[in-house]
């Protein structure tokens, strides 16, 4: 049933975009021809004329280029990846068998396909540097002959491209050799390689295939992310679009909200400051890699509130506090661990303020309201008890009463 749904959600994404896509023609001087693309803007482009995207190339785009904006409208939708700019390059009939063809002997590009390597890699990259807003995060994706070509675009030095969704490969004899040594030169930056096949292939497929999973599985460069998908039991048609959303899942897994495995692997384990300091960074990454400037959701806020109060007798809720504020001035959050921080530090008159002030933020929420009211409640039994074993006033003298504010 939520294969149903996700894809009757797609094919009515799909209806809605159809329309809003437009072409361009660039003249190359590699290829000493025209060649004509399909761009893909989305919505919110127009309306920030500061903010840059992703950038997604998607070869064989006369059946991948729909089904790849399909799935970012839906994923973004969500909040489980940022906005793109997608951009198709259509190669129908024999034109993907010119322009990614290889050398037997080799395994690389040669002739009329090294020329559309230095198209993709230095023309196009350029014209769209030039004239579109696009943040350093890039895709390139493909299917069969065109998944073999995108992974070229991984063996540089430094990559022209942060992901790679490598749908079907027909791989080029020495690929699993030239792919394994390019691992180790990825120093710098975090690459996402998506690999996704199944016993549809022929047996020969299916080895190569095989043996270039086994080379990725086996590398333990921190900065090489690879995910394998093998779909069994369907096609190859079939497994096109159960790829696509795999692996935005897993490229755009660092935008997406903290989730149950993140918190396991990375999260649970960090002192106090280290989960503040891993949530802040997490935003950092989200802007400068994509572009969108988002702030920390509370869903992450409460993700590692236990670390913040639970550890170190919760010595460091003022600097969790402190950080909502900037964040949210308007929410009751930052005044909550406020209050918790002076309230573990015996500062029960100065935690009840913050309380108070919380509370009078909260509208339209009884749930929180009421939650508010009982932290108030309860400091401020502490501070008539302290007051009342110090000899400062009766119990019955300091009382706060609902809607006093």
């Amino acid at each position: 049933m939520k294969k149903i749904f996700f894809t009757l959600n797609l094919f009515l994404v799909i209806s809605m975009f159809s329309q809003s896509t437009y072409k361009e023609k660039i003249h190359s001087y590699e290829l000493d021809e025209v060649r004509e693309i399909r761009v893909y803007l989305p919505p919110s482009y127009h309306e920030n004329e500061t903010k840059p995207y992703p950038v997604a190339i998607v070869l064989d785009a006369d059946y991948l280029f729909d089904l790849y904006v399909g799935n970012s409208v839906l994923f973004s939708q969500k909040e489980k990846a940022p906005e793109q700019i997608v951009i198709g390059i259509s190669q129908g009939g024999d034109r993907r068998y010119v322009d990614c063809g290889y050398n037997e002997d080799t395994s690389y590009p040669s002739g009329r396909s090294e020329s559309f390597y230095r198209f993709i890699r230095g023309e196009l990259l350029n014209y769209l540097s030039s004239n579109y807003r696009i943040s350093p995060f890039k895709t390139i994706v493909g299917n069969t002959l065109t998944a073999n070509f995108a992974s070229y675009l991984f063996i540089e030095e430094e990559p022209g491209f942060d992901a790679f969704i490598i749908i079907n490969p027909y791989f080029a004899p020495n690929m699993a050799g030239i792919l394994g040594n390019s691992i180790n030169k990825v120093k710098m930056f975090n690459y996402h390689f998506y690999m996704s096949s199944g016993d549809y292939h022929s047996k020969s497929k299916q080895t190569q295939i095989k043996l270039v999973n086994e080379v990725l599985s086996e590398k333990s460069n921190t900065k090489f992310n690879y995910k394998y998908d093998e779909f069994n039991e369907s096609s190859l048609t079939a497994s096109i679009s159960q790829s696509m959303p795999s692996a935005f899942s897993f490229i755009f897994d660092i935008f997406s909200a903290i989730t149950k495995e993140e918190f396991e692997t990375h999260v649970k384990d960090l002192s106090p400051l280290d989960a503040i300091a891993y949530l802040k960074n997490k935003y950092v990454n989200i802007e400068h890699f994509f572009g969108s400037n988002l702030k920390i959701r509370e869903r992450d806020i409460y993700a590692i509130e236990p670390i913040i109060i639970d550890q170190e007798n919760g010595k460091h809720l003022r600097e969790f506090g402190e950080m909502i504020f900037e964040l949210y001035p308007e929410s009751p959050l930052g005044d909550y661990y406020t209050g918790l921080d002076f309230e573990y530090r015996d500062k029960y008159k100065e935690s009840l303020d913050a309380f108070k002030s919380g509370y009078m933020k909260i509208e339209g929420d009884p749930a929180a309201a009421e939650s508010f009211y009982k932290n108030i409640e309860r400091v401020l039994n502490k501070v008539n008890t302290k007051e009342v074993k110090e000899g400062e006033v009766k119990k019955e003298e300091y009382e706060w009463e609902e809607g006093e504010y």
